[in-house]
């Protein structure tokens, strides 16, 4: 996928505060806007006190509730795509959209396949927590800078298109 958030180089090399504060809230409207222009209706809630970014109603009528969460290039090498201490307990028809800006990528997962394939911290103060870490890091065996890359078991979530979320497989 070439397409992108417009981030200002500008922004990024100073660390702007301002930059780094409405990055979510950016990405979010932009997420938002890949899905209206592919004409799934979607409504943006004005208070976001129970993780819902965005309300999506189908051509058959069902509702579909989705979170996004992004993490930007700015991150630490080795974090491109670790989303972590996420509360949250099953919720029927209840989506994630995940998007990684550094490798300009996007995963998709129901309520049920994020509990599957996250990790539950069992201890400490992040105990009750989620996480999933959709990359990892190589190494070049030549030059030994390291790389990320998105990893092959989450290759079934990674998504171009919303299809999936407008049909309604639920989860």
């Amino acid at each position: 996928m070439t397409v992108g958030p417009d981030i200002t180089e500008a922004l990024v090399k100073a660390g702007s505060f301002r930059h780094s504060a409405g990055f979510g809230k950016r990405i979010e409207y932009w997420i938002i806007g890949r899905m209206l222009k592919e004409g799934m209706d979607v409504y943006v809630p004005l208070v976001d006190d129970h993780a819902v970014d965005a309300i999506v109603r189908r051509r058959d009528g069902s509702i579909a509730l989705v979170q996004i969460k992004a993490r930007s290039s700015t991150v630490k090498l080795g974090d491109a795509a670790l989303f972590a201490a996420i509360t949250h307990e099953h919720r029927e028809d209840y989506w994630f959209v995940f998007y990684s800006e550094r490798l300009d990528a996007t995963w998709l997962m129901t309520s049920q396949e994020f509990i599957d394939e996250a990790v539950q911290n069992k201890t400490g103060k992040n105990v009750g927590l989620r996480a999933v870490w959709f990359n990892g890091t190589k190494k070049h065996p030549e030059s030994g800078v390291r790389t990320e890359y998105a990893k092959e078991r989450y290759k079934q979530y990674q998504v171009e298109t919303f299809s999936r979320l407008a049909l309604g497989a639920r989860g």
